[in-house]
């Protein structure tokens, strides 16, 4: 078997965004995943596009349009007039999800990226799409929440859907997919999986009963965890038993993961202890199923462990190893005093979590309580969200530059 087609998407304008100088969500450590990544060379071994903005249509699919038509409009210069509204949809200052400069171009490009994989996935162009950009799970139909606008995930989920019967969202952030699973409550098509941190902690959701309703029983799946877990735990009590059953039970075709890096040790606003190679882990068992995978970002809030994260897990994607040692780029200085790729277990952190067997026999039980997968009559297929011919965009203009894939010069371009 050959290895994986692997697309990449990213537009060098997404990094340039800033929540502010005291908010811990920082758009540019997507330039520093970025340009690891190109270091690396791993960039020659994908086939790398700058995505489309996303529509206000198109995000309307999920999002009311009154909530998209606010997004597109509000600024910090025209904050004050919009008074109760901002408290409605839950941005700015008070929040935290600023109202900043070029949000609404923000909401687009991350959103553009990840329907932009799923159609690939869609159209069986590619096995797996990355956009690390995007997995902005926490954002609600009329809502922002958590940092988070537009919720990508859930307009990808429902493009996949458009052709696949049943996809399953994989969350491996420290902070419940709670906009995903509300999304998705009461369906059976989707199932959601989210291993998190549980009690006094954002967003302060994902029990292990709740289970879904309606058609939806059963169907949404969370692990709560406490403080300190390490890889060891994490991947052999929890993750891939479960991840297993999931996939014996529910067959899913599409796997959307979101690889939120603030389950890494040493996070800024995280209490995990996994390593690069236990966070990658994850990635690597759901990959070896070889289920058309879209693969997201999410949550990381210490920069420049994020970058480490992301770069490793393209290269595992990709099948390619890649040395420890970080080679010299833009940002190399961001990676003292070690330059080193991978991250060590902080062995002062304490691994409170001590009821993992239970959490797992609980969930394996009310997996085997499933019927085994819904079966669902697919109708003609409905048109992706973008319909363009091989040589026009939706401007009628000439989209090669578009769909034309990164080479060095053209990133080296971006800066």
């Amino acid at each position: 078997m050959g290895k994986d087609r692997v697309s990449y998407f990213y537009h060098p304008n997404t990094p340039l965004h800033y929540y502010g100088p005291s908010h811990p969500m920082k758009p540019y450590r997507m330039k520093l995943a970025h340009h690891l990544i190109l270091a690396y060379k791993l960039y020659n071994k994908m086939d790398c596009y700058r995505c489309h903005p996303a529509t206000a249509a198109e995000m309307a699919h999920f999002h009311s349009d009154e909530y998209v038509q606010f997004l597109s409009k509000i600024t910090p210069d025209n904050l004050r007039q919009y008074g109760s509204v901002l408290q409605k949809f839950n941005a700015g200052d008070t929040t935290d999800c600023p109202v900043f400069d070029g949000l609404y171009d923000f909401v687009q490009l991350y959103t553009g990226a990840s329907l932009d994989g799923a159609v690939q996935l869609n159209q069986q162009q590619a096995d797996i799409c990355i956009n690390w950009c995007g997995g902005l799970h926490h954002a609600k139909k009329s809502e922002a929440s958590g940092f988070c606008y537009i919720n990508d995930i859930v307009l990808a989920i429902l493009e996949l859907l458009k052709v696949h019967a049943r996809v399953l969202y994989v969350d491996i952030d420290v902070h419940h997919g709670d906009g995903v699973e509300e999304a998705f409550y009461t369906t059976d098509r989707v199932m959601t999986f989210s291993l998190h941190k549980y009690g006094d902690f954002f967003p302060g959701t994902g029990h292990i009963q709740d289970v879904g309703a309606k058609d939806g029983v059963g169907y949404s799946v969370n692990a709560p965890l406490q403080a300190g877990i390490t890889d060891e735990t994490y991947l052999n009590d929890l993750f891939i038993p479960v991840f297993d059953k999931i996939m014996q039970v529910f067959q899913p075709g599409a796997i959307v993961l979101q690889c939120g890096a603030d389950s890494l040790t040493g996070d800024r606003l995280g209490c995990f202890n996994l390593t690069t190679h236990g966070h990658a882990d994850a990635v690597k068992h759901v990959k070896s199923y070889g289920v058309p995978t879209l693969v997201l970002g999410g949550g990381g809030y210490t920069i420049r462990n994020v970058a480490r994260c992301w770069a490793y897990e393209t290269s595992v994607l990709l099948d390619e190893p890649i040395s420890n040692e970080i080679p010299f780029n833009d940002y190399y200085e961001y990676y003292a005093p070690d330059f080193e790729l991978h991250l060590k277990p902080d062995p002062s952190m304490e691994n409170v979590n001590i009821n993992l067997d239970s959490i797992r026999t609980e969930l394996l039980q009310h997996l085997q309580d499933l019927q085994g997968a819904p079966s669902v009559q697919m109708q003609q297929v409905p048109p992706s969200f973008r319909i363009l011919n091989d040589d026009q965009n939706e401007d009628g203009e000439d989209s090669k530059k578009q769909k034309k894939p990164h080479d060095a010069e053209l990133y080296d371009n971006v800066d």
